[in-house]
């Protein structure tokens, strides 16, 4: 069974470093067996992230800190007006990361789906992306970490938010991209809250399959993998 908690979707945001803390927290609980698998979804205020493979060169503009954290990929922006998934389990053996994040990837296209975008995915490059006319924009992000086979980090699906933060960096370290919103793919306001419910359903139901997986003998095609 997940264990979800929501914060601040509807009331101050969960400051990331208090959101990565609960994270460590739930994940040593998943790792011990206390859980079976957990999901937080959250907004956070605006901040920086840096995961493992960012370069000096893609650090924000304007001097604003970048939080080191120890997931993949490069630096990334959170903030109001996106929802944050940080889904917590126990990947089956043999360990398939990539299949992890491309499940990861089939749950942002069901959700932008559900609001009338047309998201896909883009070879080379993680994420849900919206072909615009310009070339391809970032809807939604993915970025993890795998520790003693259970996960960490996950989504963030930009719904409302400002994007003008974005311009101070180079988000993801991609250069020939840009970002985008539900709202703004749409055409009409896609607030946190009108998607939350949708993304803690499909992300859910893909936890419970690896709950499931992780109890049968290890196959070479891990359950829950999309290809």
């Amino acid at each position: 069974m997940t264990t979800t908690r929501r914060v601040g979707l509807t009331g101050p945001p969960l400051d990331y470093r208090e959101g990565l803390r609960l994270q460590r927290q739930l994940h040593a609980d998943v790792v011990a067996g206390r859980l079976d698998s957990a999901l937080v979804l959250c907004q956070h205020p605006s901040v920086y992230t840096a995961g493992t493979r960012t370069q000096p060169t893609d650090l924000p503009r304007d001097g604003s800190p970048g939080v080191p954290v120890d997931r993949g990929g490069r630096i990334t922006w959170h903030g109001p007006g996106q929802l944050v998934a940080y889904p917590i389990v126990r990947l089956p053996e043999p360990l398939d990361v990539v299949a992890h994040v491309r499940a990861l990837e089939a749950c942002l296209i069901d959700v932008c789906s559900g609001v009338g975008v047309s998201a896909v995915r883009v070879a080379g490059r993680s994420g849900a992306w919206v072909r615009g006319p310009l070339g391809d924009e970032k809807v939604a992000a993915v970025g993890v970490r795998v520790a003693e086979g259970v996960t960490m980090h996950g989504v963030a699906v930009n719904c409302d938010a400002d994007l003008s933060p974005y311009a101070q960096i180079v988000p993801c370290g991609i250069t020939d991209a840009g970002v985008t919103s539900l709202t703004r793919a749409s055409g009409r306001r896609v607030a946190v809250t009108d998607v939350a419910d949708a993304l803690e359903a499909t992300l859910t139901a893909y936890l419970t399959g690896l709950e499931t997986a992780d109890r049968l003998p290890a196959r070479p095609d891990p359950v829950g993998a999309h290809r």
